[in-house]
């Protein structure tokens, strides 16, 4: 159990690092093929109730479409700290992480930076080169916008 967390540990340093270094084909390697990946509403705090006007994105290729529109003309510093993982059965597992984020934008944009605080609450699922993120959900509890 203890090497399949150390696993989901490294996984997530590899998803932030690759998501700012934009190295979008490593990126989706750390992806299930089908992931449920849910950042909505990431320019403000989470709504409580969950609900949205548009969908979550389904599917690694979509996923890692959207983050690469998202990120590739800003600078972006991710991180993330204080792990709950739980291993589950049948090569499934979860985790909850503390995160904080800076998004630097280029001249032009609405915005020139972004800081975030929140969690992401995710679930993992083993394939025969390691564990996957199979589910992603981005809360934020607050957004500091610098125009």
């Amino acid at each position: 159990m203890h090497d399949d967390i150390e696993a989901i540990r490294r996984l997530k340093a590899r998803y932030f690092r690759l998501m700012d270094e934009k190295d979008w084909a490593g990126l989706r390697g750390l992806f299930a093929d089908d992931i449920h990946f849910d950042v909505r509403g990431g320019l403000g705090p989470s709504k409580k109730d969950d609900t949205y006007d548009e969908p979550a994105i389904e599917g690694a290729d979509e996923a890692v479409a959207f983050l690469r529109n998202a990120l590739d003309a800003v600078v972006s510093i991710h991180q993330g700290f204080m792990p709950e993982i739980s291993i589950g059965e049948e090569g499934r597992a979860s985790g909850v992480w503390a995160m904080a984020d800076i998004i630097r934008a280029p001249e032009g944009a609405p915005f020139r930076e972004l800081r975030g605080y929140g969690h992401y609450h995710e679930e993992y699922v083993r394939a025969a080169d390691g564990w996957k993120i199979a589910r992603l959900r981005l809360t934020r509890l607050a957004v500091d916008i610098t125009t």
